[in-house]
Protein backbone atom coordinates (compact mmCIF):
# COMPACT_ATOMS: atom_id res chain seq x y z
CA UNK A 1 0.00 0.00 0.00
CA UNK A 2 1.40 3.56 -0.88
CA UNK A 3 0.31 4.82 2.49
CA UNK A 4 2.31 2.34 4.25
CA UNK A 5 5.59 2.70 2.27
CA UNK A 6 5.21 5.68 -0.58
CA UNK A 7 7.47 4.64 -3.09
CA UNK A 8 9.96 7.17 -4.67
CA UNK A 9 10.66 8.18 -8.15
CA UNK A 10 13.88 5.92 -8.56
CA UNK A 11 11.52 3.13 -7.16
CA UNK A 12 8.66 3.60 -9.22
CA UNK A 13 9.99 2.68 -12.81
CA UNK A 14 11.26 -1.02 -11.19
CA UNK A 15 7.88 -2.04 -10.09
CA UNK A 16 4.66 -3.27 -12.49
CA UNK A 17 1.24 -1.41 -11.40
CA UNK A 18 -1.34 -3.81 -12.72
CA UNK A 19 -4.18 -0.76 -13.27
CA UNK A 20 -2.12 1.37 -15.09
CA UNK A 21 -2.64 0.74 -18.65
CA UNK A 22 0.43 1.92 -20.10
CA UNK A 23 3.62 -0.57 -20.70
CA UNK A 24 6.02 -0.06 -17.92
CA UNK A 25 9.70 -0.49 -18.06
CA UNK A 26 9.88 -4.07 -16.56
CA UNK A 27 7.42 -4.91 -19.43
CA UNK A 28 9.04 -3.05 -22.19
CA UNK A 29 12.41 -4.78 -21.39
CA UNK A 30 10.39 -8.60 -21.52
CA UNK A 31 8.23 -6.86 -24.62
CA UNK A 32 11.55 -6.42 -26.72
CA UNK A 33 13.27 -9.11 -26.03
CA UNK A 34 9.99 -11.25 -27.57
CA UNK A 35 9.82 -8.75 -30.35
CA UNK A 36 14.21 -9.39 -31.33
CA UNK A 37 13.37 -12.65 -31.54
CA UNK A 38 10.59 -12.34 -34.11
CA UNK A 39 13.34 -10.90 -36.24
CA UNK A 40 15.19 -13.92 -37.65
CA UNK A 41 11.68 -14.78 -38.52
CA UNK A 42 11.01 -11.67 -40.37
CA UNK A 43 13.86 -12.18 -41.98
CA UNK A 44 13.52 -15.70 -43.11
CA UNK A 45 9.86 -14.83 -44.65
CA UNK A 46 11.27 -11.57 -46.54
CA UNK A 47 13.90 -14.07 -47.92
CA UNK A 48 11.29 -16.85 -49.01
CA UNK A 49 9.41 -13.81 -50.33
CA UNK A 50 12.04 -12.67 -52.30
CA UNK A 51 13.60 -15.64 -53.78
CA UNK A 52 9.50 -16.38 -54.85
CA UNK A 53 9.72 -13.68 -56.68
CA UNK A 54 13.38 -13.81 -58.20
CA UNK A 55 12.54 -17.04 -59.51
CA UNK A 56 9.07 -16.12 -60.76
CA UNK A 57 10.85 -13.19 -62.74
CA UNK A 58 13.90 -15.35 -64.17
CA UNK A 59 10.98 -18.31 -65.32
CA UNK A 60 9.04 -15.47 -66.89
CA UNK A 61 12.00 -13.75 -69.10
CA UNK A 62 12.50 -16.81 -69.95
CA UNK A 63 9.00 -17.77 -71.14
CA UNK A 64 8.64 -14.36 -73.06
CA UNK A 65 12.38 -14.12 -74.52
CA UNK A 66 12.44 -18.07 -75.35
CA UNK A 67 9.48 -18.39 -77.41
CA UNK A 68 10.87 -20.27 -81.03
CA UNK A 69 8.05 -21.10 -83.84
CA UNK A 70 8.79 -23.46 -86.69
CA UNK A 71 7.03 -22.97 -89.75
CA UNK A 72 7.77 -26.12 -92.77
CA UNK A 73 5.92 -26.02 -95.91
CA UNK A 74 5.98 -28.22 -99.04
CA UNK A 75 4.83 -28.61 -102.76
CA UNK A 76 4.98 -31.89 -104.40
CA UNK A 77 3.35 -32.13 -108.00
CA UNK A 78 3.66 -35.48 -109.90
CA UNK A 79 2.13 -35.84 -113.93
CA UNK A 80 2.85 -37.78 -116.17
CA UNK A 81 1.25 -37.74 -119.59
CA UNK A 82 1.27 -40.35 -122.03
CA UNK A 83 0.31 -38.72 -125.78
CA UNK A 84 -0.87 -41.12 -128.57
CA UNK A 85 -4.35 -42.59 -129.61
CA UNK A 86 -3.19 -46.49 -129.80
CA UNK A 87 -4.59 -49.09 -127.19
CA UNK A 88 -1.00 -49.29 -125.66
CA UNK A 89 -1.29 -45.70 -124.70
CA UNK A 90 -4.74 -45.69 -123.43
CA UNK A 91 -3.73 -48.47 -121.75
CA UNK A 92 -1.14 -46.39 -119.95
CA UNK A 93 -3.12 -43.62 -119.47
CA UNK A 94 -5.18 -45.80 -117.63
CA UNK A 95 -2.23 -47.05 -115.31
CA UNK A 96 0.01 -44.83 -114.67
CA UNK A 97 -2.16 -41.69 -114.50
CA UNK A 98 -3.16 -43.31 -111.25
CA UNK A 99 0.51 -41.74 -110.01
CA UNK A 100 -0.67 -38.16 -110.84
CA UNK A 101 -0.42 -36.53 -107.11
CA UNK A 102 -0.15 -33.14 -105.54
CA UNK A 103 1.02 -32.13 -102.34
CA UNK A 104 0.92 -29.33 -100.38
CA UNK A 105 2.37 -29.50 -96.80
CA UNK A 106 2.10 -27.30 -94.32
CA UNK A 107 3.40 -28.05 -90.59
CA UNK A 108 3.58 -25.34 -87.71
CA UNK A 109 5.38 -26.26 -84.37
CA UNK A 110 6.90 -24.21 -81.50
CA UNK A 111 8.55 -24.81 -78.20
CA UNK A 112 5.14 -23.92 -75.80
CA UNK A 113 5.13 -27.12 -74.34
CA UNK A 114 8.89 -27.16 -73.01
CA UNK A 115 8.62 -23.28 -71.75
CA UNK A 116 7.64 -22.74 -68.46
CA UNK A 117 4.90 -21.75 -67.25
CA UNK A 118 5.69 -19.48 -64.21
CA UNK A 119 2.37 -17.92 -61.55
CA UNK A 120 3.24 -15.24 -59.45
CA UNK A 121 1.36 -14.49 -55.85
CA UNK A 122 -1.01 -12.36 -55.41
CA UNK A 123 -0.97 -9.74 -52.95
CA UNK A 124 -3.68 -11.43 -51.44
CA UNK A 125 -1.59 -14.46 -50.76
CA UNK A 126 1.49 -12.18 -49.63
CA UNK A 127 -0.72 -10.91 -47.08
CA UNK A 128 -1.76 -14.11 -45.75
CA UNK A 129 1.72 -15.30 -45.50
CA UNK A 130 2.80 -12.33 -43.33
CA UNK A 131 -0.53 -12.36 -41.10
CA UNK A 132 0.72 -15.14 -38.87
CA UNK A 133 4.10 -13.24 -37.92
CA UNK A 134 1.83 -9.90 -37.66
CA UNK A 135 0.02 -11.55 -35.14
CA UNK A 136 2.90 -13.23 -33.25
CA UNK A 137 3.98 -9.47 -33.26
CA UNK A 138 1.20 -8.44 -31.61
CA UNK A 139 0.65 -11.20 -28.93
CA UNK A 140 3.84 -10.32 -28.28
CA UNK A 141 3.00 -6.74 -27.51
CA UNK A 142 -0.35 -7.65 -25.88
CA UNK A 143 1.14 -10.63 -23.56
CA UNK A 144 2.34 -7.96 -20.74
CA UNK A 145 -1.72 -7.44 -19.54
CA UNK A 146 -2.47 -11.02 -19.32
CA UNK A 147 0.86 -11.42 -17.44
CA UNK A 148 -0.37 -9.03 -14.76
CA UNK A 149 -2.91 -11.50 -13.84
CA UNK A 150 -0.08 -14.09 -12.16
CA UNK A 151 0.61 -12.57 -9.00
CA UNK A 152 -3.38 -11.93 -8.51
CA UNK A 153 -3.80 -15.46 -9.46
CA UNK A 154 -0.73 -16.86 -7.13
CA UNK A 155 -2.54 -14.74 -3.94
CA UNK A 156 -5.89 -15.87 -4.60
CA UNK A 157 -4.61 -19.81 -4.21
CA UNK A 158 -1.77 -18.86 -2.16
CA UNK A 159 -2.46 -16.07 0.41
CA UNK A 160 0.25 -17.08 2.94
CA UNK A 161 2.96 -17.27 0.55
CA UNK A 162 1.43 -13.77 -0.66
CA UNK A 163 1.95 -12.25 2.48
CA UNK A 164 5.09 -13.60 2.82
CA UNK A 165 6.56 -11.85 -0.94
CA UNK A 166 4.89 -8.60 0.64
CA UNK A 167 6.97 -8.53 3.66
CA UNK A 168 10.28 -9.74 1.94
CA UNK A 169 9.48 -6.84 -1.08
CA UNK A 170 9.34 -4.12 1.76
CA UNK A 171 12.09 -5.24 3.62
CA UNK A 172 13.72 -5.20 0.65
CA UNK A 173 12.58 -1.77 -0.58
CA UNK A 174 14.01 -0.53 3.29
CA UNK A 175 17.54 -2.22 2.45
CA UNK A 176 17.66 -0.58 -1.27
CA UNK A 177 16.81 2.77 0.15
CA UNK A 178 19.77 2.67 2.79
CA UNK A 179 22.06 1.82 0.44
CA UNK A 180 20.70 4.30 -2.06
CA UNK A 181 21.45 7.16 0.28
CA UNK A 182 24.49 6.13 1.11
CA UNK A 183 25.63 5.63 -2.51
CA UNK A 184 24.18 8.70 -3.59
CA UNK A 185 25.74 10.98 -0.86
CA UNK A 186 29.41 9.17 -1.53
CA UNK A 187 28.85 10.46 -5.19
CA UNK A 188 27.80 14.02 -4.58
CA UNK A 189 30.58 14.43 -2.02
CA UNK A 190 33.24 13.21 -4.83
CA UNK A 191 31.37 15.62 -7.68
CA UNK A 192 31.18 18.63 -5.25
CA UNK A 193 35.39 17.69 -4.80
CA UNK A 194 35.58 17.95 -8.72
CA UNK A 195 36.06 21.63 -10.42
CA UNK A 196 33.26 22.73 -12.29
CA UNK A 197 33.55 22.60 -15.45
CA UNK A 198 33.42 25.66 -18.46
CA UNK A 199 30.22 25.11 -19.16
CA UNK A 200 28.73 24.95 -16.06
CA UNK A 201 30.59 28.23 -14.98
CA UNK A 202 29.34 29.89 -17.98
CA UNK A 203 25.68 28.78 -17.51
CA UNK A 204 25.98 29.79 -14.25
CA UNK A 205 27.34 33.25 -15.25
CA UNK A 206 24.66 33.88 -17.66
CA UNK A 207 22.34 32.92 -14.76
CA UNK A 208 23.26 35.54 -12.63
CA UNK A 209 23.64 38.04 -15.16
CA UNK A 210 20.82 37.56 -17.14
CA UNK A 211 17.96 36.32 -14.48
CA UNK A 212 15.48 36.22 -17.41
CA UNK A 213 17.37 33.20 -19.41
CA UNK A 214 16.62 31.19 -15.96
CA UNK A 215 13.27 30.39 -17.72
CA UNK A 216 15.65 28.72 -20.88
CA UNK A 217 19.06 27.47 -18.64
CA UNK A 218 16.92 25.22 -16.34
CA UNK A 219 19.13 23.09 -13.70
CA UNK A 220 18.71 19.72 -12.90
CA UNK A 221 18.63 17.69 -9.67
CA UNK A 222 21.84 16.64 -8.58
CA UNK A 223 20.72 13.28 -8.05
CA UNK A 224 17.96 11.73 -10.23
CA UNK A 225 18.49 14.82 -13.00
CA UNK A 226 14.93 16.57 -13.44
CA UNK A 227 14.31 19.68 -14.94
CA UNK A 228 13.91 22.77 -12.35
CA UNK A 229 10.40 23.49 -10.89
CA UNK A 230 9.41 26.02 -8.11
CA UNK A 231 9.07 22.44 -5.81
CA UNK A 232 13.42 22.37 -6.32
CA UNK A 233 15.21 23.14 -3.50
CA UNK A 234 19.20 24.10 -3.37
CA UNK A 235 21.90 23.31 -0.83
CA UNK A 236 21.91 25.35 2.75
CA UNK A 237 25.10 26.14 2.03
CA UNK A 238 26.05 29.09 -0.22
CA UNK A 239 29.10 28.10 -1.37
CA UNK A 240 27.34 24.92 -3.04
CA UNK A 241 26.23 24.49 -6.40
CA UNK A 242 23.88 21.29 -6.02
CA UNK A 243 20.25 21.43 -6.67
CA UNK A 244 17.84 19.20 -5.26
CA UNK A 245 13.93 18.25 -6.59
CA UNK A 246 11.63 18.30 -3.91
CA UNK A 247 11.54 13.83 -3.79
CA UNK A 248 15.29 14.09 -3.26
CA UNK A 249 15.35 17.37 -0.91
Amino acid sequence: KQTLLPLLREETSSFIFPCNPAVQRPELQHMVMELLRCIPLLLFLLFICGLDHFIFSTLSIIQHHSFIEYSYQTSHHLSVNVMGTSLMAELLRSTIGALNTSVNTELETSNLVCLPQPTGMTRQQYLNTCLPLGALAVLCLVQVYPFRLRRAIASFYFPKREKTRVLFLYNKLLRQRKNFLFLQRGRVARQARQPPGLGTLLLQRCRQRWPWLRRCLRRRCTLCGSRETPQHQPCSNPDCTAFYCEWCW
